[in-house]
């Protein structure tokens, strides 16, 4: 394997961990913020005010790109295993 094939393999590790934890982590954030602004106006601070809506919020985007988020890691795993044959390491 040479080193430019490595770079490879992990640059595409690293863009499928964006692809699959995006869409979570930017409803986490877009809830949140809204949440945080509507303390902030009614000066109600209560910290399970922030978690059921972010919680909820995920689950439902979970619930929705759930299918493609699990098509997506599948097929970076079943590339990341046929790469095993087409590329055979050193044997010591």
């Amino acid at each position: 394997m040479t080193i430019e094939l490595a770079v490879f393999y992990g640059q595409q590790a690293l863009l499928t961990s964006v692809l699959v934890a995006g869409p979570l982590l930017l409803t986490a954030l877009v809830v949140g913020s809204l949440v945080s602004v509507l303390q902030a106006v009614t000066q109600v601070q209560e910290m399970t005010l922030v978690f059921v809506p972010k919680i909820l919020a995920v689950f439902a985007v979970l619930a929705m790109a759930g299918g493609w988020m699990l098509q997506v890691t599948t097929s970076f795993s079943t590339d990341m295993f046929l790469s095993i044959s087409e590329h055979p390491g050193r044997m010591p």
